[in-house]
């Protein structure tokens, strides 16, 4: 697939995995990405908001990042979200992750919100330009309060050429609109789990940026429906199924969070997969669903 950034596909975002200790559990972080590379993902993200990023202080930020690069070991390129709150976090962190051998970076907007256009424009052009790798924008503004506009995106892209790729979390009549206004002059990945992937491929999607319990299954949807020797109607049907999947963890970021982290407790076969306190209660109706769509997709 040919893209202005050069990168496209299925990249599954890092949980943040925590021992009984509440650190960060380094065995269960190597295992969980050597799983992605198993599946033969396209790339592997880490600390967007599947990442729990904004429970984590900014060493364990660096120190989750620096390890999911370490143990992709150049096999797929890493994407990783800059969610410092201000310009010289942002710049500081982005330099982090450059040297730690990043391949794209995702900026997420401060949160702030009501703050006009323009200033979050310059704000993101100015990280942009200290960046020597492509630049996305995260514009999610259903979860973070904040966000682009149509035209703030292409006003971006005008003025900062290492701005490449947008990541959404939008609809797929969202992801063509966007598409239909930058004339395919900047990359699309969408997020929302993975719901709407067969039509925000067609509605020019490049990429996905889902969380990390079915990355194989969307994985293996992505090849059949845009490789050439793909089967888009096999595709189409492994999709259907997991959909069901999706739509329920989508429900809230939080339920995604409790519930997502345990279907891969299940299918990677480890205990790590608890959000980081505060966090709900699993009923027993959603525990038992859980185990059902783990034991229907199988172990990783």
């Amino acid at each position: 697939m040919q893209t202005q950034s050069g990168f496209h596909g299925v990249y599954p975002v890092a949980f943040a995995l925590f021992g009984p200790d509440d650190q960060l559990h380094r065995d269960a972080v190597r295992l969980q990405v050597q799983a992605m590379l198993r599946h033969k993902v396209h790339g592997i993200a880490v600390l967007g908001l599947a990442s729990e990023v904004h429970k984590l202080s900014t060493p364990e930020r660096h120190q989750l990042m620096e390890w999911v690069i370490e143990d992709a070991a150049g096999h797929v390129p890493v994407a990783v979200t800059i969610a410092e709150t201000n310009l010289a976090g942002q710049i500081d962190f982005a330099r982090a992750a450059e040297a730690a051998g990043a391949s794209w970076l995702v900026l997420q907007p401060p949160p702030v919100k009501a703050v006009p256009e323009a200033d979050l424009i310059r704000f993101f052009g100015a990280v942009a330009d200290r960046c020597t790798v492509p630049v996305a924008i995260q514009n999610a503004p259903e979860y973070l309060g904040i966000g682009l506009s149509v035209d703030g995106i292409a006003t971006l892209k005008r003025a900062h050429f290492n701005v490449s790729i947008i990541k959404m979390e939008a609809t797929a009549s969202m992801v063509d609109r966007l598409h239909q206004a930058v004339g395919g002059s900047i990359d699309i990945f969408n997020g929302r789990a993975g719901i709407d992937m067969v039509e925000a491929l067609r509605a020019g999607a490049v990429g996905f940026i889902p969380g990390g319990e079915s990355y194989d299954v969307l994985t293996r949807v992505f090849n059949d429906l845009t490789a050439p020797d793909g089967d888009p109607l096999r595709g189409e049907a492994l999709y259907r199924d997991v959909l069901p999947l999706l739509v329920f963890l989508m429900e809230s970021i939080d339920n995604f969070l409790l519930h997502g982290k345990a279907v891969l407790g299940h299918r990677l076969g480890i205990a790590q997969t608890a959000p980081r306190a505060p966090f709900g209660t699993p009923s027993a109706f959603t525990t038992d669903m859980v185990r059902r769509y783990a034991n229907a997709m199988g172990a990783l």
